[in-house]
């Protein structure tokens, strides 16, 4: 895995665990010599994350559409930062340019955004793994509607488990490089997304 996307808030959190798993991650990635690939802000846990694998000499590609630069929200410090018209064409750079996918906790646009890209690998558009960075337990009432949607027929067990969830960013990122995307009967091509 040379680059993975990481979908967080754009405000901070109130907990003091969010701001120092993002601070974990991004000094992780680092290390591991993975590239960074976010929303391009400067602000909240998105901020925190570029800003914690920038101080360990890793690489960051921040992804912003003109309409929030012009919000002075765009993170100036970046080795590459893109600028595009649109949020989708955002979510569409941001998913070619990635090996992987993780959410740390974040609002609407990280749970889209994530939803998005896992509903890619449920329909074989994509072959990348998806995780849940799940601090504090922020994420389990979204995991367990995931299982309650198995359990009442919307969603099939198999792709219940492209969802890869843990506490820890080692753990994850672990997971994140040693899945195995299922084979897929349903394959669809990249252009439809």
């Amino acid at each position: 895995m040379k680059r993975i996307c990481v979908f967080c808030g754009s405000n901070p959190g109130r907990g003091a665990s969010y701001r120092q798993a993002a601070v974990e991650m991004g000094h992780l990635l680092a290390e591991r010599d993975i590239g960074l690939v976010y929303g391009g802000g400067n602000v909240g846990l998105m901020g925190t994350i570029a800003d914690a694998v920038l101080e360990q000499g890793g690489h960051v590609t921040g992804i912003i559409p003109e309409a929030l630069v012009q919000r002075e929200l765009a993170h100036q410090g970046l080795q590459d930062l893109r600028v595009v018209r649109s949020m989708h064409e955002r979510k569409a750079l941001m998913a070619d340019l990635s090996d992987g996918f993780i959410a740390l906790p974040g609002g609407f646009g990280t749970f889209e955004e994530f939803c998005e890209v896992l509903t890619w690998s449920q329909l074989g558009i994509q072959q990348k793994p998806c995780g849940l960075l799940d601090v504090e337990n922020y994420y389990q009432p979204l995991l367990s509607l995931f299982d309650h949607a198995v359990q009442e027929g919307f969603l099939m067990p198999e792709n219940r488990k492209l969802v890869l969830a843990e506490k820890s960013p080692k753990s994850l990122l672990d997971g994140l490089l040693a899945f195995k995307t299922p084979s897929r009967e349903l394959e669809v091509d990249r252009s439809v997304r």
